[in-house]
């Protein structure tokens, strides 16, 4: 039988009514002749609840007893789904990520996927059953600790399934209908698009975009797994969503092709640390043993062989970015002055392959921001991407600002 994956986000199974309603897509998709494995999300907010829980008992936590406190919401769902599709008269049982299994490292809150070994689920497949329920966002670690992938790591679990199982497809059910412009909650205007490049996506998911995880989109775009991001509260057809797709399947697309944001930012800047070789190595390892993920850096004009470093990161890892300065410090392997950190600050971004073969992208950008009298604290660019950092108060501006002058609501 062909196989379908299926995965269900935290609005799509928020309560039983809502399970009941992804069930009867299930078993429409079940009627059509597929073995499906679904993938489904902890209840809308549970993970909050269950992150908030840790972050109170412990603000530094033991990432591994994180990791068995947080994933705990993936296994009521997948019971819940099980049972439903059962009361369907639909053959079907629920897994967690250990009973697969789904092989992680012992990267514990942000682990990665090393192995899904098919046997178990195909072997049941086998003997009958038409529907594998799969907890998501979790696996087992070498030393057989549960492991989490990650926030939104229900994606990266849909996708790796789909590509170890060589799914037909991949449907990611969400609570919105596809891919858009922008966020339609900000900008009116914000358009559904129909087909969106891997890459395109990559930096969209990156840069802020909910829609799909990161790593759910980079590992559909080197498995060319066939992905669709669509509504679970909408009438189902067969062009319904949007397809992520490679490049070539795109005959015509804007320059640029949506804008995003992220609020969840805060900028930090190193005061006063000598301006020779080394530093910015020192100060970025330790930041990185830290599990500090930076994104934009800066280095200052030096004076007198003093300058200043200035980073984002997000601010949920404010407090281990600077525990980790503070320790470099302690330990003699930098000297700095102070470190200051500015949490009214969000970045915003256009993204598009089109910007590779039309100049002044970046030049329409900074007039656009400037008209509306945004100040820009951070510059960072790729080949398909240019993101700012500016003050938060004005996220919503800019973002409607650049929608309408790159003309987003229409079609290429």
């Amino acid at each position: 039988m062909p196989t379908l994956v299926m995965k269900f986000g935290g609005t799509s199974v928020a309560n039983l009514d809502r399970i009941r309603r992804a069930a009867k897509r299930v078993g429409v998709e079940v009627a059509k002749g597929y073995d499906v494995i679904v993938i489904v999300s902890a209840m809308a907010g549970k993970t909050n609840e269950l992150v908030g829980w840790v972050n109170e008992t412990s603000p530094l936590f033991d990432a591994r007893e994180y990791d068995a406190v947080v994933s705990s919401g993936e296994n009521v769902t997948a019971g819940l789904m099980a049972l439903t599709l059962q009361e369907m008269d639909i053959p079907a049982r629920s897994w967690q990520g250990w009973q697969v299994p789904l092989m992680t490292n012992s990267a514990h809150s942000q682990a990665r996927i090393e192995d899904i070994p098919p046997h178990n689920i195909n072997q049941k497949f086998a003997e009958g059953m038409k529907v594998a329920v799969v907890a998501g966002f979790q696996g087992v670690s070498p030393e057989g600790r549960i492991t989490t992938l990650g926030r939104g790591g229900s994606d990266t679990t849909a996708v790796a399934f789909a590509a170890a199982f060589g799914a037909e497809r991949c449907d990611i059910y969400t609570d919105v209908d596809g891919v858009y412009t922008t966020d339609p909650r900000i900008c009116s205007k914000a358009r559904k698009l129909e087909k969106i490049s891997f890459e395109e996506m990559l930096e969209l998911a990156s840069l802020g975009a909910k829609v799909l995880q990161t790593r759910s989109v980079e590992l559909a775009m080197r498995y060319k797994v066939k992905l669709r991001v669509l509504s679970s509260f909408e009438e189902q057809t067969d062009e319904a969503g949007t397809l992520v797709v490679d490049e070539e399947e795109i005959m015509e697309s804007n320059v640029v092709s949506g804008v995003a944001y992220s609020r969840d930012e805060a900028k930090m800047t190193v005061v006063s640390v000598q301006d020779r070789p080394g530093v910015a190595a020192t100060i970025f390892t330790a930041l990185s043993d830290g599990g500090v993920n930076v994104d934009m850096i800066v280095q200052n004009v030096s004076e007198e062989g003093i300058t200043d470093m200035t980073f984002s990161c997000p601010t949920d890892q404010v407090a281990r970015a600077e525990k980790a300065m503070n320790a470099v410090r302690d330990a003699g392997h930098l000297e700095f002055e102070s470190l200051i950190v500015d949490y009214d600050v969000c970045k915003v971004s256009v993204v598009g392959i089109g910007m590779r073969s039309q100049s002044g992208v970046a030049a329409k950008m900074f007039k656009i921001l400037s008209d509306e009298g945004i100040n820009i604290k951070v510059i960072t660019t790729s080949e398909i991407k240019i993101s700012v950092l500016i003050d938060r108060k004005y996220m919503e501006l800019a973002v409607q600002a650049l929608h309408d002058a790159f003309e987003l609501d229409k079609a290429a």
